[in-house]
């Protein structure tokens, strides 16, 4: 599964996965163990993952999500040892270790909140989706 893929809905917990598209919205099926299907219309606020990025202090301004979950996964195969209910504190010491040039006063904690809940749930439900996309950005370099 690619973060093309995967999607967030705003006022929805979880992450989901983009089935195809209809004439008034999107088709969506949840990645928990339910696989609920939901269909979203297109008033609703939808986020796939390969477009968000979390604010830094580099010259871009960002930095693309897939790349911070990739950092993490690198360092971390799969365990941060963190959860939405860590201390605020922690998570920001968190992010300042594997994206050391965040924007403090731009990103929120519930934002790392988010971070680290997506992390763990793609880890666990499609760990191969941090490779993918380390092996597509290879390849688009090679050519």
């Amino acid at each position: 599964m690619k973060f093309e893929e995967i999607a967030s809905v705003s006022g929805k917990g979880g992450l989901f996965r983009v089935l195809k598209p209809t004439k008034n919205g999107v088709i969506l099926e949840s990645l928990d163990s339910k696989k609920a299907k939901l269909v979203v219309g297109a008033d609703a606020q939808v986020s796939i993952l390969s477009e968000i990025s979390i604010y830094t202090h580099t010259t871009e301004g960002a930095t693309p999500l897939n790349e911070v979950m990739q950092k993490i996964h690198s360092e971390f195969d799969g365990d941060t040892g963190l959860d939405k209910n860590s201390d605020g504190d922690e998570l920001k010491s968190f992010l300042k270790h594997v994206l050391p040039d965040y924007d403090e006063d731009r990103v929120y904690v519930s934002d790392i909140k988010k971070l680290v809940t997506w992390y763990n749930l793609l880890s666990k439900i499609a760990p191969g989706s941090f490779q993918e996309t380390a092996t597509t950005e290879e390849e688009a370099t090679e050519e």
